[in-house]
């Protein structure tokens, strides 16, 4: 079984990739993050549908949204981007209304997936993957964590042998919920209270780790790490004793949708390849090579017992994930919360 883990790292190939991608205008322009789908992707949609595509790979949802908001999207047909970026792309009116009856491929959702609070009734997006972020852990180093503030606050025997997610949302999300607060607060005061939580939890942590936290734990080097459940996953594939687990205060449920960019001059093409992402086939795939649940629920429903055993998340239910709080746009508060992560970062 071949893992994805190399979400979010390909920044060089990515401006290649974009680069070269703008200028054929023949072709179907689809950026999404490096390993995110097959290899063979495009050549797989060319066969059933005769549609010329291209990839062109975006490191970030910050970068794409750059990009598209510089380009009005010109150049891209369709993107795979994070809910919160939905909704920002939609306000800015850069991504087209979907037509359904062009993707019949609907009917393998989960029925809970076109209740989607950023998008309700997936009028502009589709749901692609969708999943928790909590607590990884090596369950033969240590007893099962409860709560965020086993991680900003950890034992004695476990400072220095922690790492935090270093984005705006997912830091700033585990200082929330260990007070309480919404993962979508726009309150300056739970900012400003996060922050000095997450400042001070700066001081027992091994390190911010976004990309290479799993290969920590497999290595002993960390016990306990903040993680999305998918990436966790990756470090269970090499030591069965890595654990995943939602913290009693509950946490966000995240989700990577399809949109169209308003500029397509290609939106039939556009909303087939929507539709053949949409498969039972790659829905399997997404799940047993990247790791991730996706809202596909043949898909989902086709997945081999011995799999949903090994990596208990995958067989969390679409109700369990949807528990969670989604993950929201935050307008001019996004600001915010960049300026508070970037003086945690910065703080001794």
């Amino acid at each position: 079984m071949t893992l994805f883990k190399s979400l979010g790292l390909a920044a060089f190939a990515a401006s290649l990739a974009v680069g070269s991608s703008i200028a054929c205008a023949d072709k179907l322009i689809v950026s999404n993050w490096d390993g995110y789908m097959p290899a063979d992707m495009m050549v797989r949609f060319k066969k059933a549908t005769g549609i010329d595509a291209e990839l062109a790979l975006h490191a970030t949802n910050e970068e794409i949204m750059g990009k598209v908001v510089a380009s009005k999207g010109r150049g891209y047909d369709v993107l795979f981007v994070s809910s919160p970026f939905v909704e920002a792309l939609d306000k800015l009116d850069l991504v087209a209304d979907l037509d359904h009856s062009k993707i019949t491929n609907t009917k393998n959702l989960y029925n809970q997936a076109n209740y989607l609070k950023y998008d309700k009734g997936n009028k502009h997006s589709m749901p692609y993957a969708w999943g928790t972020t909590g607590l990884c852990y090596r369950s033969d180093l240590m007893k099962a964590p409860t709560s965020w503030n086993d991680l900003l606050n950890p034992a004695k025997d476990l400072k220095g042998k922690v790492t935090m997610l270093s984005t705006d949302r997912w830091l700033m999300a585990a200082g929330f919920l260990s007070l309480g607060h919404s993962v979508n607060t726009k309150d300056r005061s739970e900012i400003a209270e996060a922050t000095a939580l997450l400042k001070q939890a700066k001081k027992t942590i091994l390190a911010y780790d976004d990309a290479t936290f799993y290969a920590k734990l497999v290595s002993g080097e960390a016990t306990m790490t903040h993680a999305w459940d998918g990436w966790c996953n990756y470090g269970t594939a090499e030591n069965a004793a890595i654990k995943y687990v939602i913290p009693k205060e509950g946490t966000d449920m995240w989700v990577d949708s399809m949109v169209i960019t308003k500029n397509s001059k290609m939106k039939k093409e556009a909303h087939a390849f929507i539709n053949f992402v949409m498969s039972e086939q790659i829905g399997t795939w997404l799940a047993n090579n990247v790791m991730y649940k996706t809202p596909n629920k043949v898909a989902m429903e086709s997945l081999d017992d011995s799999l949903l055993k090994a990596y208990p998340n995958l067989a969390m239910s679409p109700d369990e994930i949807m528990s969670q709080e989604q993950l929201r746009d935050l307008g001019s508060t996004q600001k915010a919360y960049t300026k508070a992560v970037t003086e945690i970062l910065a703080s001794n």
